[in-house]
């Protein structure tokens, strides 16, 4: 039967489906003939061909780009090998997160599908170093780790019949008592330190592998990284994400807190990899929530600065993350109160408690600032970073979307109600309240969950480069510049240049970017001051899927007499509606939100700014910074979707509209006189 259906399908010339169902002796004597067909010998397949052999050419890697593009992404992303996230209920590896970023879906903990509307352009799987893995593993019943005691609260956690909401109780210990009974366990000597430290090499190899798997140059670029999770001892964070440029040779195990309670260790960790030939670089991110040592003016220990300190930070922290879920960092009301655009989306606790987290030193304008006493000082800014975003999701998928916001902790804040933007049902709430009453609390005569600090958390955010091309040389080349810029979720795009040769009407020139780049520096960047202001050439465009875009505006900071200043410009707003040369700023443009179904009326709103703009209270004594920020039209904020979705009111003690935004890298002007 096989033969007759053979030679029925030689006959009509299907040679695809005759290779497809032929024995492999038959294959071995078509691969013969094709030899002889190399040879210049007549045979079977070239009578028998139903195509010819194609000699197009197709280009994965895009040409490098002179005036570069903006690319969007995520350096900052936990899966389940962090020791928080598998006990969120999060089974996402980093493979799957990869696959997720490049466009496809990811089940969440709670069993919905999690999918963004359009893929990233770069991502970093950035799981916690201390204990990468260990919980994953001690959860299989079947692994060595599982058979010490102080696991078993572990043992199976993301089984299917663990996945309930009597298991939030349960994962909430496990978060916060697996940690110190393993530590406990390794330092009593009865947990074997060395089964610990294989766990984590293997899962670092892997998870430097699964970025290497998804690395496409030229579409899709991923980096090798993971989190340097470090606090005081009041609990004052003090997180990083470390990100390598490159996978050719790292080392064999991540430097964590149990190396050293101190970011100046990993520092001088970075320092001798560097040194070996292995480039890294060190992003501090909630420093909201760092209750004021974050940006310190002395080090670890209360000595001030010394400049071998300041080199030291400058060189492996070039960057920052400005917004995330766990809240905005730019500023805050009590820092910046001439500033109407202060309080955005502040989470005014620590890290992980509900303590609260003090402004002064935790915010990264005050710290730009404090930058300028340093220079001052000694001529050496330490705090001197470019800006980025990034999500710190802990599903392996980023929630920036304020109507589909699902946060970031899995299971513990997966729904409306876990996260306090809806009132608990009553079952639900009956439940909670015999657990732990002090999980409740009434808000408008309702009952709202309380458990932890997720109604302050946000639908943030992302990190923007301006590049070359989509590979890992050209982006982190663009990290090492600073010519990055940090959004608050939608795809905003923003330029800045600083030059004292533009000429008024540049602006509008479809050369200007090549002009830019030709005599002026972008932000990132460092020129030194003259008599007269340079021209500014300042760019945004909106997201086409998200808000018009309602103003424009430079932040400066300066010593005014030896103390640090700040001055806010509005230098373009939509239409006829030009800055007030006296107030600096626009009017309202008539933006509106409906809070009955979140619809929005525009207003005299823009799709994009482009302005040439001089400093009109110029000065020449003081190192000064620039940095821009753009706003979009007001939207609902991510806790007023999801009270319509459920037929409630939004709460009346959480802003029920936001304004999204971006943020430029600043440029630093450097005063003659120091």
């Amino acid at each position: 039967m096989c033969k007759i259906c053979i030679r029925y399908l030689c006959h009509l010339g299907f040679i695809v489906l005759l290779i497809a169902c032929e024995s492999d002796e038959n294959i071995s004597n078509l691969d013969a003939m094709q030899r002889n067909e190399s040879r210049g010998l007549a045979g079977f397949i070239s009578k028998n061909t139903l195509l010819p052999a194609s000699d197009e050419i197709v280009t994965f890697r895009q040409d490098s780009n002179p005036i570069r593009q903006a690319y969007f992404g995520d350096l900052h992303v936990h899966t389940s090998n962090s020791f928080d996230a598998y006990a969120f209920g999060t089974i996402a590896n980093p493979e799957d997160a990869y696959r997720y970023a490049r466009g496809g879906s990811l089940q969440h903990p709670s069993g919905y599908e999690m999918q963004m509307q359009r893929a990233l352009d770069f991502y970093a799987v950035t799981d916690h170093a201390m204990f990468m893995g260990v919980v994953k593993e001690a959860a299989d019943t079947s692994s060595l780790i599982s058979k010490y005691p102080e696991v078993e609260l572990a043992h199976n956690l993301n089984s299917p019949d663990n996945m309930g909401i009597l298991s939030l109780i349960v994962r909430g210990e496990v978060f916060s008592s697996f940690i110190p009974k393993l530590l406990d366990g390794i330092l009593e000597k009865r947990i074997d330190k060395r089964l610990v430290e294989r766990i984590i090499r293997d899962t670092w190899a892997d998870t430097v592998r699964a970025a290497d798997d998804a690395y496409v140059p030229g579409k899709f670029t991923t980096f090798a990284g993971y989190e340097y999770t470090s606090s005081t001892d009041d609990r004052g964070n003090l997180h990083r994400n470390v990100i390598f440029k490159d996978t050719d040779r790292l080392p064999a195990m991540p430097f964590s807190r149990l190396n050293s309670q101190n970011p100046e260790g990993l520092w001088d960790w970075m320092d001798k990899l560097r040194d070996m030939g292995i480039e890294s670089l060190a992003i501090p991110h909630n420093s909201n929530g760092s209750n004021g040592e974050m940006f310190k003016l002395v080090d670890w220990s209360d000595t001030s600065f010394s400049k071998t300190y300041s080199i030291k930070r400058l060189r492996n922290e070039p960057l920052v993350e400005i917004t995330q879920v766990k809240g905005t960092s730019d500023t805050h009301p009590l820092l910046s109160p001439h500033d109407e655009w202060a309080n955005f989306e502040i989470t005014p606790f620590r890290v992980g408690t509900k303590l609260p987290s003090k402004p002064d030193g935790s915010y990264v304008r005050q710290a730009y600032l404090r930058g300028l006493i340093q220079t001052a000082r000694d001529g050496i800014d330490p705090y001197r970073f470019g800006l980025i975003g990034s999500s710190d999701t802990h599903t392996g998928a980023i929630s920036l979307d304020e109507k589909d916001f699902y946060s970031k902790a899995g299971l513990m804040d997966g729904t409306p109600e876990l996260r306090g933007s809806v009132p608990v049902s009553f079952t639900y709430g009956s439940i909670i309240k015999y657990l732990d009453p002090g999980l409740i609390k009434k808000v408008d005569g309702k009952d709202y969950m309380a458990g932890s600090s997720f109604e302050f958390w946000s639908a943030s955010g992302l990190a923007g480069v301006w590049a070359e091309e989509n590979t890992r040389e050209s982006i982190y080349a663009a990290f090492r510049r600073k010519e990055t810029f940090a959004t608050s979720g939608p795809r905003i795009q923003i330029r800045l240049f600083a030059s004292y040769e533009f000429s008024p009407g540049d602006e509008e020139s479809p050369e200007i970017i090549s002009k830019a780049y030709l005599i002026g520096k972008p932000m990132g960047s460092e020129i030194m001051k003259r008599n007269t202001s340079p021209y500014f050439l300042i760019m945004a465009s909106a997201d086409p899927i998200s808000q018009p875009l309602q103003r424009l505006q430079v932040i400066k900071g300066y010593l005014k007499n030896g103390i640090p200043t700040e001055r806010i410009y509005d230098v373009a707003c939509p239409g006829d509606n030009q800055p007030d040369p006296k107030t600096f700023r626009c009017h309202e443009n008539g933006a509106q939100v409906n809070l009955d179904d979140c619809s929005t009326y525009q207003g005299i709103s823009a799709t994009e700014f482009s302005v040439l703009w001089r400093d009109p209270e110029y000065e020449t004594n003081s190192d000064t910074f620039y940095y821009v920020r753009v706003l979009e039209n007001p939207s609902c904020r991510w806790s007023t979707w999801d009270a319509i979705k459920n037929g409630s009111a939004p709460r009346s003690d959480l802003p029920k509209t936001i304004q999204e935004r971006a943020w430029s890298s600043p440029i630093w002007l450097r005063a003659k006189n120091l």
